[in-house]
């Protein structure tokens, strides 16, 4: 129930389906079909297992996907009562950072099932304006970032992925300047508001976010060794990212109620 009156009252879902929407119709023009992409089931570690369906066909990298729904949901469900956001602005936060995640999980799907460049080009550029939420979401509580400026960093963060037409790794030094960007902020919100709780936090938010990076990239080359022939080295980044996702809502919903704080003085 507390699920469906979300869905229902919260306008949060819906401006994330509007920015998906504009994406998807980006995408359909045809504009982007010539970002350079890894296409193709020769890119995983994961062997497909014959005679499962397409959306199984690689089994773990497929179903790990569930686990962003699932991580959606539970921070939905998460009231003031439970984690302490009084604010509106920071229930709004909390609920896009939320919507987000539940959406990237099938995009990702989509892409392992399909291996096609539109689901391939929709991975990448969803993951800029899901850190840029971070970013968003850590300045609000320092420096009191209002709608407007929510607006222009997430417009810059979605124009920043056509720096993949200019040049084949425009992706990778995009992601890169997100995740310095995301760093820094919440080291900063860490240093102004922060205690041992959120230093642990931001710690294994950090931990998680390198093996995300570095054990993708790493696929190959760990498959090498059994324990990563099945289990491989992208299936662990999906991992690391979902921790990546989850200590982010911990470091960040911890330290919202500062927000309050701030506006009685």
């Amino acid at each position: 129930m507390k699920i469906t009156n979300i869905i229902a009252q919260d306008l949060s879902l819906w401006h994330v389906l509007a920015a998906v929407t504009v994406c998807l119709v980006t995408v359909s023009t045809g504009v982007l079909d010539t970002v350079s992409t890894d296409l193709g089931y020769g890119h995983y570690a994961e062997e497909p297992i014959p005679g499962l369906p397409g959306c199984l066909s690689m089994p773990y990298n497929s179903l790990i996907n569930l686990g962003y729904i699932m991580l959606s949901m539970y921070w939905l469900a998460q009231d003031e009562k439970t984690i302490g956001i009084k604010s509106q602005t920071g229930r709004y936060l909390k609920n896009v950072f939320s919507w987000m995640a539940a959406i990237y999980g099938p995009v990702q799907w989509a892409r392992i099932w399909t291996q096609t460049q539109w689901a391939a080009v929709l991975d990448q550029w969803f993951t800029l304006p899901i850190f840029a939420w971070a970013i968003i979401w850590c300045n609000s509580i320092l420096n009191s970032w209002d709608s407007q400026q929510f607006m222009a960093v997430e417009l810059l963060s979605l124009s920043s992925y056509f720096l993949s037409k200019i040049h084949p790794q425009g992706f990778e030094v995009a992601l890169t300047i997100h995740i310095v960007w995301a760093l820094t902020s919440g080291l900063r919100l860490q240093r102004k508001y922060g205690d041992s709780t959120t230093r642990m936090y931001l710690v294994l938010a950090s931990i998680s976010c390198f093996g995300f990076v570095n054990l993708k990239l790493l696929d190959h080359w760990l498959a090498q060794y059994l324990v990563f022939q099945r289990l491989t080295g992208h299936f662990w980044s999906k991992v690391c990212d979902l921790l990546q996702f989850h200590y982010a809502f911990c470091f960040l919903t911890h330290l919202d109620h500062y927000r309050s704080t701030k506006m009685k003085k």
